[in-house]
Order: structure tokens, then sequence, then C-alpha cells
């Protein structure tokens, strides 16, 4: 069985922070990963700034982050699969949102799946003129499509103003 954390930093925590670790289960179990421990930490755009300087030496905001673990532990008889911690600036989500012509709950299902297959394992292989066949982002595409109709923000939250 799996387990999702969520927590928000510098930020306050959605009231549909429940629905994020919902909809992450659906994503692993489209993976068929089991086991697997995984954090997700929403943030601000100043708390994404600092990790992103921290730890990629890029002093910006980004809209998503995924720090590998890859660690297996035993626990009570049980194996435990640590993957790793993604973190979200919810900022730039907006942002890209409004750019991308987006709802913002559609943008967050794609950053958790992005993210999830980062951890598992997939990385970007390609170019931006390629991004249409890049496996990672097709299967991110699939289980997006696959998971149409699972939402995380409140469609009062999640419509476009």
């Amino acid at each position: 069985m799996n387990n999702v954390t969520v927590n928000a930093d510098g930020i306050p925590l959605p009231a549909w922070i429940d629905s994020i670790s919902r909809y992450a289960m659906k994503v692993l179990n489209e993976l068929k990963r089991d086991n697997w421990e995984l954090s997700i930490l929403l943030c601000d755009d100043k708390t994404i700034t600092n990790l992103n300087k921290q730890y990629r030496n890029r002093d910006e905001a980004t809209d998503i982050l995924s720090f590998n673990l890859g660690e297996t532990l035993r626990e009570g008889g049980k194996t435990v699969y640590l993957p790793g911690d993604i973190v979200i600036s919810l900022d730039t989500l907006r942002e890209n949102s409004g750019f991308f012509q987006i709802p913002e709950d559609e943008e967050l299902r794609r950053l958790i799946i992005h993210g999830i297959l980062h951890l598992d394992g997939m990385d970007h292989t390609g170019t931006v003129e390629k991004q249409s066949v890049e496996p990672m982002l097709v299967l991110q595409e699939e289980i997006l499509n696959r998971l149409k109709n699972e939402y995380i923000i409140p469609v009062t939250h999640g419509e476009k103003k």
C-alpha cells in the first residue's frame, strides 16, 4: 500500500490537500508502484527559488522540483520504498496555468504526474522542439488523460478567473 504525505511551506495549507494525496495514489496505481512513501510539498515562489538556488544553482522560481532519494527500507516485516520528495510552487503553477490557458487543477495534476515520473527514474531526453515525442512527457499525458475525471481543486477554485 502506498502512502502520500502533503505539506505546505510559505503558503496556507489548501482545504483540498487530501485530494492531492488521493490523486498521487491513483498515479502510483497507474504505474503499478507499491509500498511507496511519497512526500509532496506545496510552496510559494520564494521557497522554491531558495531550493532551486541551493540545489540546482539557479536563482529563479520554477513550477516543480523533484528530489530523488531512492531508498528501500524494511519496516515491521514490510518493504517500503522512499522515492524522494516533490516540491510544487503554487505561484508558478498559477502563472503557467494562465500562460497555457488551462485550469489550475489540470496543471497541478500534470505536475504531480511529472514529479512522480522523475522519482520513478524517468527524465527528459529530448529538446523543446521534440517534446511531443519525448517518452516521459508522452506517458505523463497518457496518465493525465486516463485520470481525466479525477479532480484535486474544487471547480469553484480551479476555474480560471
